[in-house]
């Protein structure tokens, strides 16, 4: 049974043991559609365009600018693919995609300038193998089942060694299988565990504004793309559409929940759109963060502030405020009963408003859950989105502390958002993970999402 928690593998193959989770969970992990079911991906489209395009209600009011200016960040921050390098795994029409972004055009809409991202939503990730990592592989619960037409790898070991460098979308050995498909041979097959279909090229465009502008009102991030990394790789947020008994209640975390169904770079595909959910070491490589001083930019949220990494500064990681509410039958945040999960908080920016019954309730904090791909995991304090609470207080605590929407402004970096890890010697994904739960600044008619994303059961 697989506990909350993470195995920190990626780019530089370094396993992080949490302080409070088991050697079971994940590298970082993510959400994805698992075995059959619907979670990330299926139902519902992504606004604009189910690969996550800006709305194109508005496009034919987008024209050239002639007024951007061309040395802000959210032009020049961007893996431009300038050699036209291809994928040497990842295939479309029999031709390898081509990786990272493609484009960034300096473009005018409504008195306002915008960059215009165009990507394939396919990285050009490498991994080289650890033995830790083919140790976690080869121990997960489902690897090597009775039923092998059930089971995590097609032999029940993985078909790489240590040392062996890895391309995004090689096989090392995963039974990649989603609903009745397989991911093609030699693009993508057993890459991704069960469950994920394969990514593809979404041929994307992206609009993010010169100036974001702070929102006047809440605007919440929902399921599907809420911002693009610096590779032209999606962004999704903490959901993954799903929740305790298909309730509506108790909404599960994509990256607990899910914790087996992402690849070792800690993505997967929903309806062909390749995204992370959380920090991970692959990602923060492509970004150049080694975490001496401040991260650099890893992505834009869909507002147009700039997503950093998980650094403050050397040695000092951007702290979440958000914090777990503590389900003992004396606190303020509990219903009453040790463990017991039937009320939620009236407001989760103010604990002090207390707590109200539910409809239906979750499992005990000492609880399982059955995750899409049938995988179990303990329901501690912290498995559930209704298990967390805004703490005010908390970002009066220091500069490295962050605001109700993961963000914060110091120095010359302006306003800005923090991919969040639990701290610098355990690099356990922290809610919100990357940025929200609302957005800080407003959202334009031609960005790649609106407030709220997509119903659930669209991509997550």
């Amino acid at each position: 049974m697989a506990k909350n928690g993470w195995e920190n593998f990626g780019m530089n193959n370094k396993k992080v043991e949490t302080n409070t989770r088991k050697y079971l969970a994940v590298f970082l992990v993510l959400f994805l559609a698992v075995s059959g079911l619907t979670a990330c991906g299926g139902g519902g489209a992504s606004s604009g365009t189910s690969t996550g395009d800006s709305s194109t209600e508005d496009a034919s009011s987008v024209t050239l600018s002639s007024t951007a200016d061309e040395t802000k960040d959210v032009y020049s921050a961007w893996m431009i693919n300038e050699s036209n390098e291809t994928s040497a795994v990842m295939l479309d029409g029999g031709a390898g995609i081509l990786v990272n972004v493609q484009s960034v055009t300096p473009m005018y809409y409504s008195g306002e300038n915008y960059a215009q991202v165009e990507a394939s939503g396919i990285p050009n990730y490498q991994v080289t193998i650890s033995q830790d990592l083919i140790d976690w592989i080869e121990a997960r619960p489902r690897a090597d089942l009775a039923d092998d037409s059930q089971q995590d790898l097609v032999t029940g070991d993985v078909t790489v060694s240590a040392g062996d460098l890895i391309e995004f979308g090689e096989d090392i050995g995963y039974r990649s299988f989603s609903r009745d498909t397989t991911c093609p041979l030699n693009a993508g097959y057993g890459y991704w565990p069960p469950g994920p279909t394969c990514p593809e090229n979404t041929d994307k465009i992206g609009y993010f504004p010169e100036a974001p502008s702070e929102s006047g009102s809440d605007c919440e991030t929902g399921l599907g793309v809420v911002g693009y990394a610096i590779n032209g790789v999606s962004i999704f947020n903490w959901d993954d559409g799903q929740s305790y008994n298909r309730e509506d209640v108790w909404h599960t975390l994509a990256p607990v929940a899910e914790a087996y169904d992402v690849d070792i770079c800690g993505g997967h595909a929903a309806n062909g759109e390749y995204h992370h959910h959380f920090y991970s070491s692959c990602w923060a490589e492509v970004a150049g963060d080694e975490g001496n001083g401040h991260s650099p930019i890893y992505g834009y949220a869909a507002d147009g502030y700039p997503i950093y990494g998980p650094w403050h500064d050397t040695g000092v990681v951007a702290q979440s405020c958000w914090k777990k509410r503590d389900y003992s039958a004396s606190s303020e945040t509990g219903c009453g009963t040790d463990g017991e999960r039937s009320c939620q908080l009236v407001d989760e920016y103010d604990i002090s408003k207390g707590v109200t019954t539910v409809s239906r309730d979750g499992p005990t904090t000492s609880g399982t859950y059955i995750s899409l791909s049938q995988n179990s995991f303990d329901t501690g304090e912290g498995f559930f989105r209704e298990d967390y609470y805004y703490d005010p207080d908390c970002s009066d605590d220091g500069e490295a502390y962050l605001d109700e929407h993961n963000g914060h402004d110091h120095g010359d970096y302006g306003y800005h958002y923090h991919l969040t890890v639990t701290s610098a010697t355990d690099m356990t994904p922290a809610f919100p993970f990357t940025f929200g739960p609302t957005f800080k600044g407003s959202l334009s008619s031609i960005a790649i999402t609106s407030c709220g994303g997509l119903l659930p059961g669209g991509p997550g």
